[in-house]
């Protein structure tokens, strides 16, 4: 009985063709994985300096509110959330009603055109009120008719509805604060602002409506999600190290003695 180890030599570049392929194969999600967790680093520290500058504007002294001059520049990145102030008269007889749920439960935000004394019209969402306060009457005390002064936040337009549920302006019925869609159903003239303010704590007459209700509070999970893609790629790391190895035994194995008689 003799014996030949004499490898085939036709099935080398055949493996060698499988383990390029096995190692491309992995590199690419090894660099995946890495670029999508260097991504999230960069999330990270994006959303970290959003929230500094935002905890910075709300806490703030209150600046007034853009003027007409001012309308293009304002941005969600550069104003939303800054203390603002607008001084003028309430157009009561125009208010909209937008739903709403809060830490109070569900109900409407009272939003009211304000004419300020600098010749622009902004809307001041003037706070919460539960069903039973939707309606005009149910809170006269609060509909104010002499001159006031309103100290809120600066917001940013809400278009396209809430709720999953688009704005019927036809039927007043509002789902999110859409400012150019308020301005045109209640037919309000000359110059209106691009942004909306959220009025602040500040009692209103009779109670109603309660302001200081806005939620300033911005999701971050990028460090899970980073830690989440670069254990991945570590992963496949290890997968690709485990697969070589496997390969290289395969390869010897097809090495090995093969019995002639």
């Amino acid at each position: 009985m003799t014996s030949s180890s004499a490898p085939d030599p036709a099935a080398r570049p055949a493996s060698r063709r499988r383990t390029a392929a096995g190692l491309a194969a992995f590199a690419v999600l090894i660099a995946g994985f890495c670029a999508l967790g260097v991504w999230q680093v960069q999330r990270l520290a994006w959303k970290q300096e959003l929230i500094h500058q935002v905890d910075s504007r709300i806490h703030a002294a209150p600046v007034p509110a853009p003027g007409p001059a001012s309308f293009a520049a304002v941005t969600r990145q550069a104003d939303q959330y800054r203390r603002v102030t607008a001084s003028g008269r309430f157009l009561q007889d125009r208010e909209v009603r937008v739903k709403a749920v809060t830490d109070l439960g569900p109900g409407f935000w009272v939003v009211t055109p304000l004419e300020d004394a600098r010749g622009f019209t902004v809307l001041i969402n003037r706070g919460f009120v539960p069903p039973e306060r939707a309606a005009p009457e149910t809170r006269l005390e609060g509909r104010v008719e002499g001159p006031v002064s309103v100290t809120g936040l600066l917001r940013i337009s809400e278009p396209k509805g809430g709720f999953l549920r688009d704005n019927d302006p036809t039927n007043d019925r509002w789902f999110s604060r859409d400012v150019a869609a308020i301005a045109k159903a209640k037919g309000l003239e000359g110059a209106v602002a691009p942004y909306f303010i959220d009025a602040d704590a500040t009692p209103s007459p009779g109670g109603w409506p309660r302001g200081g209700l806005t939620v300033v509070r911005f999701a971050n999970s990028h460090l899970v999600y980073a830690l989440t893609w670069f254990g991945l790629a570590f992963m496949s790391a290890a997968g690709a190290v485990l697969w070589l190895r496997d390969e290289r035994r395969r390869r010897a194995g097809g090495r090995g003695c093969k019995p002639r008689l």
